[in-house]
């Protein structure tokens, strides 16, 4: 074989390769295209690099490289791989509204003005992807404008009346002058031309999410899913409406979109977060700390994320130690009630109540839902009552009571009974004053109140206690085979024979308290003393009064 013919097979074998193998043709082109229809931007921007390496003179590539960058918001690196393009394609018209593109992108609107009116000048406007390409960047940019786009699509649709994608385009141009009716007319046309065309039955859906109307934004993303199973954003907004109310479907759906589209931090932090919501807290774990070691700078939150699943495990130590960390890192922006409720939880673990209190405080000033505020109140008295500060007991079981309206008579007496273990008996009583009013049938009410104002009126000069104490052995002596009701008359009979003989000199009816209180403690000898010397102290005074 002479050496001109190897180097001609091997030349024709190279071209073979670079054919089949390599970027440069129209299937090339399309394929980008597939990749930005289905926001791919990652996968488009690697795959038009190698088209742009291999077939430089590409203007179009070089322009869809510009979409699939600043998609991305890499202005600079877009801005430095359009600068290697070669000086024959900085000419051709899709190249200028590649830096038309990037100008408008870095909001410099009167330098990219000058690009894209060399483009129409150079097409006569009378290239329709041309003119789409200008709309787009004048629709997807904030410094774009609007009207030129709508215009430039008008002109585009003449040209080509069946294009699903230009009156999906129109739409969105119409969605960001707030025109709804424009813009759903706009996509409806796209559906009409192309019924499999998903991005319009997505947009449409994007209406619907604007007016909170989940029936018919479910139904468009569900249209676009079955006109093409691999559209991934609408595979998302479906992951996201679930993620709010069944998490097992959601979970479902970001797997179907995790298959289709491109790998982000952003899908595996959202991945992450459903393995802790679906309680795979091990599998979260796990996780959330290859992201914390291997990122430069993990988002906050998965410290707290990984805290909730140990806690959930019941590995309070390590759910403990991330949350330490996360509050080290976290900004107050990003602190939710939760953040505090289940540092304060941890703390109460550990029996450092003091940081409980604090943690516990923060979360009942952030909450607004009263459902769970009653709990942090409910929390905080425990702690207290768990101290022995009965004060602070009863400032936070007051308002436990007052905005629990499923209270039940058990959180009534501990707020009482709070009070009067802290000696604020006057606000023992005016909360067992409440008992009785709501519960009068029971005697729990009229007895604290009897040993409040017994508590209140030591000396016994006033009598405070004795109503209740009457009201006691008014209740509690209809069954005297419950063992608190004997207890609670046996007190009563005491006090009330007591009041009658040191304070009102009323021997017969002291004598009379302590023996009924003598048939239910027959084995009470100091009472038997009592009513001997009350009984002599009778007759003396008989003795007298009749002398």
């Amino acid at each position: 074989m002479s050496t001109t013919y190897g180097t001609t097979m091997k030349a024709f074998f190279l071209l073979l390769f670079l054919v089949y193998s390599l970027p440069g043709f129209s299937q090339d082109i399309k394929l980008a295209k597939e990749f930005l229809y289905h926001q791919r931007y990652v996968s488009a921007e690697s795959f038009l690099h190698k088209l742009v390496n291999h077939d430089p003179g590409n203007a179009e590539a070089w322009y869809l490289l510009s979409e699939a960058g600043l998609e991305q918001d890499k202005t600079k690196g877009i801005t430095d791989s359009l600068n290697l393009a070669p000086q024959q394609v900085k000419d051709e018209p899709y190249y200028m509204v590649a830096l038309g593109n990037v100008l408008l992108h870095a909001s410099l609107p009167e330098k990219a003005k000058s690009y894209f009116e060399a483009a129409l000048e150079k097409t006569k406007e009378k290239d329709g992807g041309i003119l789409a390409a200008i709309a787009k960047a004048n629709i997807d940019n904030d410094a774009g404008d609007v009207s030129q786009a709508i215009d430039l699509l008008n002109k585009a649709i003449k040209r080509d009346k069946h294009n699903a994608e230009l009156y999906t385009l129109l739409g969105n141009a119409y969605r960001k002058l707030k025109d709804g009716s424009h813009a759903y007319q706009a996509y409806q046309e796209a559906l009409k031309e192309d019924p499999q065309f998903a991005e319009a039955s997505y947009k449409m859906g994007t209406i619907f999410i604007a007016q909170k109307n989940p029936e018919m934004y479910l139904k468009y993303f569900n249209e676009a899913v079955a006109a093409d199973p691999n559209y991934a954003p609408a595979l998302y907004q479906l992951y996201f409406h679930y993620y709010f109310k069944n998490v097992n479907t959601a979970m479902d759906y970001l797997k179907k979109y995790m298959a289709v589209s491109d790998r982000s931090l952003q899908t595996d932090y959202d991945y992450t977060d459903l393995l802790y919501l679906t309680g795979q807290y091990d599998e979260a774990i796990k996780n959330a700390t290859r992201l914390v070691n291997n990122e430069i700078s993990a988002p906050p939150r998965l410290y707290k994320l990984i805290a909730y699943s140990y806690k959930e495990n019941g590995k309070t130590q390590d759910a403990f130690e991330y949350m330490k960390r996360y509050f080290a890192v976290a900004p107050d922006s990003i602190e939710i009630v939760k953040d505090f409720a289940t540092m304060a939880d941890l703390y109460a673990s550990r029996k450092e109540t003091d940081s409980a209190v604090v943690f516990y405080k923060k979360a009942a000033s952030m909450e607004k839902d009263s459902a769970e505020l009653v709990n942090y109140y409910k929390k905080l008295a425990n702690i207290f009552k768990e101290e022995k500060s009965y004060a602070d007991e009863a400032f936070w079981f007051e308002k436990y009571y007052a905005l629990n309206h499923d209270a039940t008579n058990v959180d009534l007496f501990n707020w009482g009974i709070a009070h009067y273990l802290s000696g604020e008996y006057l606000r023992s009583d005016s909360v067992f004053a409440v008992y009785t009013e709501k519960y009068p049938a029971q005697d729990f009410g009229y007895y604290w109140r009897a040993r409040s104002n017994a508590a209140i009126d030591t000396a016994m000069e006033e009598g405070l206690a004795v109503p209740h104490y009457i009201k006691v052995v008014e209740i509690d002596q209809q069954d005297t085979t419950n063992a608190t009701n004997r207890k609670h008359l046996i007190e009563a009979y005491g006090y009330l024979a007591a009041y009658e003989a040191n304070h009102e000199k009323n021997y017969e009816v002291a004598i009379d308290y302590f023996e009924k209180l003598l048939v239910l403690d027959p084995e009470n000898d100091s009472v038997r003393k009592y009513i001997d010397i009350l009984k002599k102290d009778l007759t003396k005074k008989e003795a007298t009064t009749g002398s």
